[in-house]
């Protein structure tokens, strides 16, 4: 499962005025992991930002200039995304540009480049109604570190919203499934018959693996400011073992 996380910067609002993409990044997920090959490109927009979006991005006319056009690396955004599925934050206002800048020079409309769009913010409402859901409000939900983000650059915010991403979508956050047993050997009211295990295929994390989930359980003890349910499991599992092996040898 291959999908994009994509973030724009802009000269202003409306792409029907004129306005152009500057600055467009893309980070890419296999299988819910980073893989660390991304996409981030500038571009001379032939015109100046607006002072609020300047204020923004601090994208100078300067330092674009000395950037080639949008359509002059356009092949690099077709070739990245195409069949993957992209999320954006508020998909409706970067796709409005990239279909401008796309249509601009006889190419498809973004949507027909890649395999699906998701909207992040439209997710990020339905799961959190009534609340905040801007990136660095939903950073801070999430625990995930935002400190280094004084502009907004689309690189650094598409690494920001791939972690709030997985945040978001980890799905079960408890470690007990918590069963209302009726009827002896029902759960649930539906019967619960016997799986046989040992036909499962075993996979063993590999150093690399086990070093990275031991950097993550770290981070987020520091961030709950004390023992994740992990670590409390595991403990627990660790001392019902032991004793069961010390009844076993008695």
């Amino acid at each position: 499962m291959r999908q994009i996380v994509l973030d724009t910067e802009t000269t202003g609002l409306d792409p029907a005025q004129g306005h152009r993409i500057v600055e467009l990044a893309c980070v890419e997920l296999e299988n819910r992991a980073l893989t660390g090959r991304h996409l981030h490109l500038y571009f001379n927009p032939d015109r100046d930002s607006d002072p609020e979006a300047l204020a923004v991005h601090g994208l100078t006319t300067d330092f674009l200039s000395g950037h080639p056009r949008f359509e002059e690396t356009a092949q690099q955004l077709v070739d990245y995304v195409k069949g993957a599925e992209v999320i954006i934050h508020n998909a409706a206002f970067d796709c409005k540009f990239l279909n401008a800048e796309l249509t601009r020079i006889g190419l498809p409309r973004f949507d027909a480049l890649c395999g699906k769009i998701t909207d992040s913010l439209l997710h990020a409402r339905e799961i959190h109604p009534g609340k905040r859901n801007n990136l660095d409000a939903l950073c801070e939900r999430y625990g995930i570190s935002n400190a280094h983000r004084t502009l907004h650059g689309a690189l650094l915010d598409s690494e920001l919203l791939a972690d709030v991403w997985l945040a978001m979508t980890r799905g079960q956050d408890a470690l007990i499934m918590d069963f209302n047993e009726e009827e002896g050997g029902r759960a649930g009211g539906e019967h619960v018959q016997a799986v046989d295990v040992s036909v499962l295929k075993v996979i063993t994390a590999s150093d690399v693996e086990l070093q990275a989930h031991a950097a993550y359980l770290e981070a987020l003890d520091k961030t709950s400011g004390k023992p994740c349910v992990w670590r409390v499991v595991d403990a627990q599992a660790q001392v019902a073992a032991a004793t069961s092996t010390e009844i076993a040898a008695d």
